[in-house]
């Protein structure tokens, strides 16, 4: 009596953790989803570089516009034991007026690169959102099983009970008490295991999110988000992936590199101008225009080109890359949705049927034709069958929106999340043709 009054004590302590773990109010997968797009710090990460990104535009731009410097010179000459103070202020300036068309294909190269990096933050986006999916659909499981496991407890306690008062009348042997015994260790075993489990995921879960799961809510299939077909979810994927898309802008910025480097080769011309005033007041004003042609740059101009070309040519193959990835991605996430939609309709089946075999298996002890192992084995295969539903949802879940993030639909917009969408364009804007100022656009 003392094992039974300590092994409800076990399974009632075990349960106060995993309702520990799990806060009452309600969350649901989209309120997930929208909380790690406004916390998740690598997306935040990832905004803060597409922000440095953009000052490369600004850096860029500094290409048009003229240097300007203030001078103070003092010199102090000694000729044959004479010494000659002299010292003057002035203002010096200089503008490049053309330069090979370096500068513009700079700007313009950084504007690629700025679109590029939006459509990587886009696909960091992509990747967080489906993160959180994972891990929701992670959480919904674990708990899922943690409660099979614990009826599955309550099951065999009541079968290891009846087993000893049928021993007691002798109507069974020891072996069958035994058997009862040994399969709800087993099962305490195994829901420690599961409880466990749990807990992981749920620390994944607040590492994405930001917060601890709140009684998840069950998450049915976005069938209306899903392409109507595995071409038509390849054929999206391949060409409005955010990957695909940057490593376009990403050909369009080594595109204008070559440019700027080949204009290293073209004349540039420049003005300068000096205003000071030396001792005893003498002023002096000094306008300078100049015209440099190269002819010969030690190799180094030609081997930028060179240089540049090449890299030119490895953003292009990155582009086929790409798209080959998404490719594998879509396919891979459109088969492994049709076999988890596949297996729980098996998984229903073979819960159904074997919760008919349990139930006859227990008729048939009671009638003596039964053992007591007989009704264990049916019922550890009801407890596989529920766990493996549990398994083939989290994996339809899973793979589903897998898809969508494959297609690059996986974002705010198109789930109709209620959260404020972050605009790139905004600090882009305020800050692509600032003149000066060190202060960043929030202000830092």
């Amino acid at each position: 009596m003392s094992f039974v009054k300590n092994s409800i004590a076990c399974l009632a302590l075990i349960s106060a953790s995993v309702l520990a773990a799990q806060p009452v109010s309600a969350e649901s997968l989209y309120q997930a989803m929208a909380k790690a797009y406004e916390n998740n710090p690598d997306l935040n990460a990832a905004r803060a570089g597409l922000r440095a990104t953009d000052e490369g535009v600004a850096l860029a731009k500094s290409g048009y516009r003229p240097t300007i410097a203030a001078e103070a010179v003092a010199t102090s000459t000694n000729t044959s034991g004479f010494t000659t103070n002299s010292s003057s202020i002035g203002v010096s300036i200089n503008q490049s007026l053309f330069d090979g068309f370096q500068t513009r294909n700079n700007v313009r190269a950084a504007e690629a690169q700025v679109f590029a990096g939006r459509e990587n933050l886009r696909g960091t986006e992509i990747d967080i959102l489906l993160a959180t999916v994972e891990a929701y659909a992670n959480v919904n499981r674990d708990n899922q099983i943690v409660a099979y496991r614990q009826q599955n407890i309550a099951f065999l306690q009541e079968q290891f009970s009846a087993a000893k008062a049928r021993f007691d009348v002798g109507e069974s042997t020891r072996t069958d008490v035994s058997l009862s015994e040994a399969e709800l260790a087993g099962a305490r075993a195994s829901l420690t295991a599961a409880i466990a489990q749990a807990k992981s995921s749920a620390a994944v879960y607040a590492q994405i999110v930001g917060t601890v799961p709140k009684s998840l809510q069950s998450v049915s299939l976005p069938r209306k988000l899903l392409p109507g077909t595995l071409d038509r979810a390849v054929a999206q994927g391949t060409t409005e992936h955010p990957t695909v898309l940057a490593a376009l802008f990403g050909v369009d910025a080594a595109g204008f590199n070559v440019k700027s480097k080949e204009g290293t080769f073209l004349p540039g011309v420049s003005v300068s101008g000096l205003v000071a005033e030396g001792d005893g007041g003498v002023s002096t004003a000094q306008v300078q225009a100049k015209v440099t042609i190269p002819l010969y740059q030690g190799g180094a101009a030609s081997a930028t080109v060179r240089q540049a070309k090449e890299q030119l040519g490895q953003q292009r193959i990155l582009v086929d890359r790409a798209r080959r990835a998404i490719e594998q991605s879509v396919v891979s996430s459109w088969t492994q949705m049709e076999a988890a939609l596949a297996t729980i309709e098996a998984n229903k089946a073979q819960l159904a049927a074997s919760n008919l075999a349990l139930n006859g298996v227990v008729e048939e002890r009671r009638v003596g034709q039964r053992t007591t192992l007989d009704v264990l084995n049916a019922q550890q295969t009801v407890l596989n069958a529920k766990e493996a539903i549990s398994q083939s949802e989290r994996n339809a879940i899973v793979a589903a929106y897998s898809v969508l993030a494959s297609t690059g639909k996986l974002t705010i917009d198109r789930l109709g999340l209620q959260v404020a969408n972050y605009k790139p364009e905004i600090h882009y804007e305020a800050t692509k043709d600032r003149w000066f100022g060190l202060r960043t656009v929030d202000g830092r």
